[in-house]
């Protein structure tokens, strides 16, 4: 076997599809000694080997040059070529890069069943987190008088947790801002928290022949229409179609709304949530909100295992830049696993690329040496179970 590991993990990356980004945004303009794709795996071998710093990109990197080659990087990885190319090349490059990683990911995992209920429709959860800077290494980053933030807005397909849409803003921007942003998929739905409640948008999204499911805030003014019988034995309290009441809600929603309760008996919680869609059973729309907290166990995932908690560039362009290639390898890991019917969990895959990037042997030997003891049976893997799911 020629080829090193990290070599055949960028083979399941389409470099086609990255010169065309190339190209379009004249990426590699006055930069012929250290290209754009140089500089990508350079920042994917830093994600995928945890480097902390430019230096360690550069010493580990340097350290076999003779394998430089085979892994497909020909500029020369110093710090200094790298920080240039953080600062300068055009993150949308990265960016559009990754969204054709999603769509290919995307078509791989769309036969996937993560429901204890059979739906057909596309369900999505949209949510945003926080990723806190210092204020004075990133005054472009502005939260709050002294502190600095982005956040990241991320619409998951449940099925796969494979992200469809990505934003990345400063933490000024409210999370219902995003709704603007997304290009809605009729029949599709859309799993949301109360901080998304904008009656324009939910609106827009009903109009648009999709379906949306949120929680009600704790003053939602409205009067009753219509009340379905319930088993309260199942925990529902009860299922209604209500109207708004206040004058501005009305009219921003003038259309009848579904408002549903639900006593949860695992949390102890009564929880209200809210929706457009009037034919589904109740207990199924209390399911349907029920996955939306596999984005929170999401972005917990990618802040413990992708460096974008820290960065090796203090502007904008840097901070994008990195965050874009740490998905593309989150979601190419995630190509392989389901191309090579990998059982082992992302995570575990990640501990066995991070040690083998510079070895010469097949990523199927990697893990399908029947000598070689899963790593999913060590007990340092129990709090991902969250990806076992991905099979």
């Amino acid at each position: 076997m020629n080829k090193t590991v990290f070599s055949q993990i960028m083979n399941h990356a389409s470099r086609y599809q990255f010169d065309y980004l190339v190209k379009k945004y004249k990426g590699n303009k006055n930069s012929h000694k250290f290209s754009c794709w140089d500089h990508f795996l350079c920042m994917s071998f830093a994600q995928l080997t945890y480097r902390n710093s430019l230096r360690d990109i550069e010493i580990c990197l340097t350290a076999q040059p003779k394998k430089l080659l085979s892994m497909g990087i020909i500029g020369n990885p110093t710090r200094t070529n790298i920080a240039n190319a953080n600062q300068a090349r055009n993150w949308r490059i990265y960016a559009d890069y990754a969204q054709k990683l999603i769509y290919q990911a995307r078509k791989l995992y769309q036969d996937e069943q993560p429901f204890t209920v059979n739906l057909e429709n596309t369900v999505y959860a949209l949510d945003a987190t926080t990723i806190d800077l210092c204020l004075s290494l990133f005054p472009w980053a502005k939260f709050r008088n002294k502190k600095g933030a982005i956040k990241l807005h991320t619409l998951l397909d449940i099925r796969g947790s494979i992200p469809s849409f990505i934003e990345i803003t400063d933490g000024l921007v409210h999370d219902v801002n995003v709704l603007d942003e997304l290009i809605l998929e009729p029949g599709s739905y859309y799993l949301m928290d109360r901080a998304y409640i904008d009656f324009t948008r939910l609106y827009k999204i009903n109009t648009e022949h999709c379906f949306f499911v949120t929680r009600a805030k704790k003053n939602l003014n409205f009067r009753r229409v219509y009340s379905q019988p319930v088993d309260r034995l199942s925990g529902l309290v009860c299922d209604q179609v209500v109207k708004l009441n206040v004058t501005k809600s009305a009219n921003e929603y003038p259309e009848n709304l579904r408002r549903i309760k639900f006593y949860d008996k695992e949390t102890e919680k009564t929880l209200v949530f809210l929706t457009n869609n009037f034919e589904v059973p109740p207990l199924i729309v209390a399911e349907l909100y029920k996955n939306r907290w596999k984005i929170e166990l999401f972005f917990k995932w990618i802040k413990q295992h992708l460096k974008i908690k820290s960065f090796l560039g203090t502007t904008s362009n840097a901070v994008k830049s990195q965050i874009w290639i740490a998905i593309s390898i989150y979601v190419v890991i995630a190509i392989i696993k389901k191309r090579l019917s990998i059982k082992m969990s992302l995570y575990s895959m990640l501990q066995v690329f991070s040690v083998t990037l510079f070895e010469k042997t097949t990523i199927h030997d990697l893990f399908f040496d029947d000598e070689i003891i899963p790593i999913d049976n060590l007990d340092i893997n129990r709090q991902l179970d969250f990806y076992d799911f991905i099979e």
